[in-house]
């Protein structure tokens, strides 16, 4: 047999086992996974040093690039890039926050046409589900889109707007025709509305802003439409474990969900976050002892899947986030999510999910 490249290693990765391996390459995919020391031929040789192990390459699902329109952000160059450094060989872009989103044929060309001439690892794209595109949903599924990202509340960019309950019914049966996917992030928006505003610079006072009643209502509205639907649903970011039970009710019953976390959920407690700077806010926000505790199980039972879920930073000082001195009431948080490298979208109009 003969390759482009040949990866002779003494530590490799194969399947869930640490092993020796010569790993061959043909125009950019792995033809063969052999014994390290097989006769391949290779117009190449890479031997990996004892010290050194290669890995299958990762896929991250959840990554904003927000090319075009907000490329200061992250461009497809950069996040490539650093997806490369980190050993990510796929990423799949959010539709949000680009300007114009990936809501039609249109925008999803747009930003094809950017990362084709910038892009260091394979890249795919979900489109987004907003008030006005039902129309384009299949379009987009048949052009290649992995599925759909919904808000059931503010997204913190004008141009990407959260669904309304009977918008959001209709979202789901139009991609459950398609057998498409509808990746939703679950927080309520009357929920939300009627909980006291964020203010000042106390985590205290965004966790009130967002309590867990938020999310598990719009979880139970996201379940209740995949059920009538029969369509297929991905619930983002879980942060609290008072949803696991309506995710495994549901999954008992026949509804076709699946569920992701994030490290922080698992290890960051809100008690402990008190006196945290604002650039640590994420929204769902993290979660107390008590709602956190059982979501660990629920990774190792098949609940939930882990993303990474990283939103680079709009804007920074030397101290990690930028101060508001307007005085207005949950200035400092809304100014600090979009100063912040964690996920999410965040609080406020300058968000950046």
């Amino acid at each position: 047999m003969t390759v482009d490249r040949l990866f002779r290693a003494r530590r490799a990765i194969v399947g869930e086992v640490e092993t020796s391996a010569a790993v061959g390459v043909v125009a950019g995919r792995i033809a063969t996974v052999a014994p390290l020391d097989a006769p391949i031929e290779a117009a190449e040789v890479i031997e990996l040093g004892q010290d050194e192990v290669l890995l299958p390459g990762l896929v991250d699902t959840h990554v904003h690039v927000n090319e075009p329109g907000r490329t200061d952000w992250e461009g497809f160059d950069t996040a490539t890039r650093a997806a490369a450094a980190g050993g990510v060989t796929t990423i799949v872009d959010m539709p949000l926050n680009s300007i114009p989103p990936t809501t039609n044929l249109a925008a999803l060309d747009a930003k094809r046409e950017r990362a084709r001439a910038q892009a260091h690892v394979d890249v795919g794209f979900w489109g987004g589900a907003v008030p006005d595109n039902l129309s384009d949903l299949r379009p987009l599924h048949e052009a290649g889109v992995f599925g759909f990202k919904c808000f059931l509340v503010d997204s913190g960019v004008s141009e990407f707007p959260p669904l309304e309950d009977a918008g959001f019914s209709a979202a789901m049966a139009e991609t459950a025709r398609s057998d498409a996917l509808l990746i939703v992030h679950a927080e309520d928006a009357s929920v939300i509305s009627q909980s006291p505003p964020a203010q000042g610079a106390e985590y205290e006072h965004f966790l009130r802003s967002r309590p867990d009643t938020a999310e598990t209502r719009a979880v139970a509205q996201a379940l209740d439409a995949a059920h009538r639907t029969r369509g297929r649903v991905h619930i983002l970011h879980v942060s609290s474990a008072d949803v696991l039970p309506q995710l495994r009710a549901a999954r008992d019953a026949g509804v076709d969900v699946t569920a992701e976390t994030c490290p922080h959920y698992l290890t960051v407690d809100a008690a402990e976050s008190l006196t945290a700077p604002p650039s640590s806010s994420a929204v769902p926000r993290s979660a107390t002892a008590s709602t956190r505790n059982g979501s660990g199980p629920a990774s190792r039972t098949g609940t939930s899947t882990w993303w990474s879920r990283i939103t680079p930073p709009a804007r920074s000082s030397s101290s990690g986030w930028t101060p508001e001195t307007s005085g207005r009431p949950g200035a400092v948080w809304r100014r600090c999510s979009s100063a912040s490298p964690s996920c999410g979208p965040r609080p406020g109009p300058e968000g950046t999910p």
